[in-house]
């Protein structure tokens, strides 16, 4: 499955999801299970693909004042969040996460003082959910996925996340991320 590809499902399940007022994630795994097993392993494997892409930084410092601290789990479920967000909130964020600023859900939970934009776990599970669900066994997508990816110490390399800084440092995020500071920190800070 190519990037196209990957994006289509997305879109495919965000329409969905909006047309029948059901949850997202709940709209992909349906979307995915109908999918041959396959697929299902190759959306998996681009989804980890642009997943592992927005593991920055300064991606994780938008996730931190959007949601008023980000833990390492909750940076995944951030992460996923974007991406169910689509593909042009997904190139935005992955530009200048500062682009978060404009997005409709972080605008009205910078209002309303929430801490859940974006914030989207299952996500991240929708791919093993829907393989389990073609499979009809609760096993089924790990022992595909070890076939299809067998480990060797492949992923192993280090990730360059860019240059670190301190999210706790009001005029660092000010300067690093302005739009999203000016939203989420006070005016004292």
């Amino acid at each position: 499955m190519n990037r196209d590809r990957f994006w289509a499902v997305i879109e495919s399940a965000r329409t969905s999801a909006a047309a029948s007022g059901s949850p997202f994630d709940e709209s992909l795994v349906k979307r995915l299970s109908g999918c041959p097993a396959q697929e299902i392993l190759e959306y998996a494997e681009r989804f980890d693909e642009v997943h592992d892409a927005l593991y920055r930084w300064d991606v994780w410092a938008a996730a931190y004042l959007i949601g008023g601290g980000c833990s390492d789990d909750s940076f995944m479920d951030f992460r996923a969040g974007v991406i169910a967000s689509g593909r042009d909130w997904y190139e935005r964020t992955a530009r200048d996460p500062d682009n978060l600023a404009e997005h409709p859900d972080v605008v009205e939970a910078a209002k309303a003082r929430g801490d859940e934009a974006l914030f989207y776990e299952d996500v991240n599970y929708a791919a093993r959910d829907a393989f389990e669900r073609l499979a009809g066994s609760a096993d089924a997508f790990d022992e595909a996925w070890a076939k299809y990816r067998p480990t060797d110490g492949q992923d192993s390399a280090a990730t360059d996340m860019g240059e670190d800084f301190d999210f706790d440092d009001p005029k660092e995020m000010h300067r690093r991320l302005p739009r999203l500071a000016r939203l989420f920190l006070a005016e004292h800070d």
